[in-house]
């Protein structure tokens, strides 16, 4: 099942620049490591060392964001889109 997965900015220098990579999966886990298998190193930056997602990363599934759904375990399916979002922080105004 062919998912895109949406790359920010910040990481898109682990996946050569791209903003899109497309993946087969069954669950958000099986596509993120689906996308460090092409290109390494980049599931160490979304998931901690026990494969959830880091505090400071969300990923939506076609908007939604999947800790409110069954988080790496959350189902998809063909065509869905998975997005990856750094968390911002910000000071004052």
């Amino acid at each position: 099942m062919s998912v895109t997965i949406r790359i920010p900015g910040p990481l898109r220098r682990v996946t050569n620049g791209q903003s899109q990579v497309s993946v087969n999966a069954t669950t958000v886990a099986e596509a993120i490591d689906s996308l460090d298998s092409e290109h390494a190193g980049i599931k160490d930056r979304i998931c901690d060392e026990t494969g959830d997602l880091r505090y400071f990363v969300n990923v939506y599934l076609n908007g939604e964001d999947v800790r409110f759904l069954d988080g790496t375990k959350t189902q998809i399916k063909s065509g869905d889109e998975l997005s990856i979002v750094p968390a911002v922080a910000g000071g004052s105004i």
